[in-house]
């Protein structure tokens, strides 16, 4: 039987090309919305965890209630013994200490007179440890513009964009003014020895990236740091890990008052992000439904439609003696084999894009050129094991709705009418 229905819909085009080609279009955009949205979900999680949250963090409990102000008069103090203890009891996780700082940089002329500077937004990372961490997690080596990564104390990295706001040249002395850990001015020499450009522009606007080492000197913050960052083996962000790590690690500082114990925070804990994670979930879902219920009431239509122009065939068919029940189901099974050959189809197409927008990507730079958030200026698609069967639900449900609906003609139908109906 089900080789005849499809024998009928490839033979009678008329019934089943705009039904096909409806389920086709929408599946193909459902698709490649949820590919989209789950790749948006990815460069946020990505972004916000490689230069801001990691995918645990670790703080003084003040810092933490403060961290957007990047408080580091209320740094953790003692982070060696706290990354021993981090990696005897969580070896899975890669620890690494962070200094977050604000200030302006000085670009003085062959007098010592400024000649030029702008505010910046520090980064002090553990560069000459020699466990190649965060050049791995910066991706400084591909972020590099200009110059050459720093190999001793005292050399930075700045935006590329700042290098030519500043007007500077490489090897050239630059002043970094601050406040150090206990409140007085801070004032320390670097050479500007690269430029680098990470595609996102809350980074790219004033960024500086210095050693850790130089940084805990230039701000008087000896064995001290704002942050400690972990991050999972394999760079990906496992939620209920890390929400199980950072309960167990808390559970030891539950019983202190001390607003300098340490306090772990997960990604999804800081900066908003769980509510802007949860919105993109909740986006996909009704991006699928509103495709469902646009295509059920297209379908329906169209099985109206057919219905009309199939009069006399169903009518035909009742006359003969086919049950009225089995004739509905028939047309219902019609419906769903059109709906899986549009699903196959529609998904092979928003999978086609989807895998270009993932490797090529859409530049929303200019939208993004006041933009405080940390998320990539390119946005790219993803592909996951749920893009393969996502766009069936709406393929199938809607077709399954719309024939549904309009297949209840057919026991409207009277049999004693029927040869009236022939005859008009």
């Amino acid at each position: 039987m089900i080789f005849f229905i499809i024998k009928g819909i490839i033979r009678d085009r008329s019934r089943s090309l705009f039904p096909l080609l409806t389920v086709m279009a929408g599946v193909s955009l459902t698709v490649l919305l949820y590919c989209w949205i789950k790749g948006t979900e990815n460069d946020i999680i990505q972004a916000n965890a490689n230069f801001n949250t990691g995918h645990l963090k670790v703080m003084s409990r003040a810092y933490a209630r403060q961290a957007d102000q990047l408080p580091n008069d209320l740094a953790y103090s003692g982070v060696q013994s706290l990354l021993d203890q981090l990696h005897a009891d969580f070896p899975q996780i890669d620890w690494t200490p962070r200094i977050r700082f604000g200030g302006l940089l000085d670009i003085p002329d062959d007098s010592g007179e400024t000649r030029s500077q702008s505010p910046i937004a520090g980064l002090g990372v553990d560069l000459f440890s020699g466990n190649n961490l965060e050049p791995q997690i910066l991706r400084l080596s591909k972020a590099l513009v200009r110059g050459r990564l720093p190999t001793q104390r005292g050399e930075i990295l700045i935006s590329d964009e700042l290098y030519h706001r500043l007007k500077i040249s490489l090897d050239e002395t630059a002043t970094l003014i601050s406040s150090t850990m206990y409140g007085s001015m801070a004032a320390y020499n670097f050479k500007v020895v690269g430029t680098i450009r990470f595609g996102i522009s809350a980074m790219d606007r004033g960024a500086m990236i210095c050693d850790l080492g130089d940084i805990q000197g230039a701000l008087d913050m000896p064995d001290a740091a704002g942050e400690i960052l972990g991050f999972f083996s394999d760079r990906l962000y496992h939620q209920e890990q890390a929400a199980e790590i950072a309960t167990q690690f808390n559970s030891k500082y539950l019983h202190t008052d001390d607003q300098f114990a340490p306090e772990m925070l997960t990604l999804r804990e800081q900066a908003g992000l769980d509510q802007l994670l949860d919105y993109t979930t909740y986006l996909s879902s009704v991006f699928v439904g509103i495709f469902v219920i646009i295509m059920a009431i297209v379908l329906w239509n169209a099985g109206l439609m057919s219905s009309l122009r199939r009069y006399g065939e169903i009518g035909i068919r009742l006359a003969i003696g086919e049950d009225k029940r089995h004739l509905y189901l028939l047309m219902i099974a019609e419906s769903l084999i059109i709906g899986l050959m549009g699903s196959i189809l529609g998904t092979v197409l928003g999978l086609a894009i989807a895998y270009y927008l993932q490797v090529k990507g859409l530049n929303i730079s200019g939208m993004l050129k006041n933009a405080s958030m940390v998320i990539s200026d390119v946005i790219r698609a993803q592909i996951t094991p749920i893009s393969f069967i996502i766009g069936f639900i709406p393929g199938l449900m809607a077709t399954f709705l719309g024939t549904t609906i309009a297949g209840i003609g057919i026991f409207k139908r009277q049999t004693s009418q029927l040869s009236k109906e022939f005859e008009a």
